[in-house]
């Protein structure tokens, strides 16, 4: 129930932010952030690992999703 209760907020939230920015950017930053999210809930709370490159790689992820949130009209 938890599961349903958060996809169900996660696509309304999706849905707002369409609103204002476009859907591709949109799009982009919403999965952007859930590939991020679960890479660093998998590095905290299942062990997995936390190397200099893995950690880079969400820093890009990140750094991507600012990128076209400051692009974006």
């Amino acid at each position: 129930m938890v599961s349903l209760t958060a996809m169900f907020f996660s696509v309304a939230l999706l849905s707002q932010a369409m609103r204002t920015i476009p859907v591709g950017t949109a799009y982009a930053v919403w999965t952007g952030i859930g590939a991020a999210g679960t890479a660093v809930i998998g590095i905290g709370w299942f062990g997995e690992s936390g190397d200099l490159l893995r950690i880079g790689a969400i820093v890009m992820i990140v750094a991507g999703i600012v990128g076209l949130k400051l692009v974006s009209p």
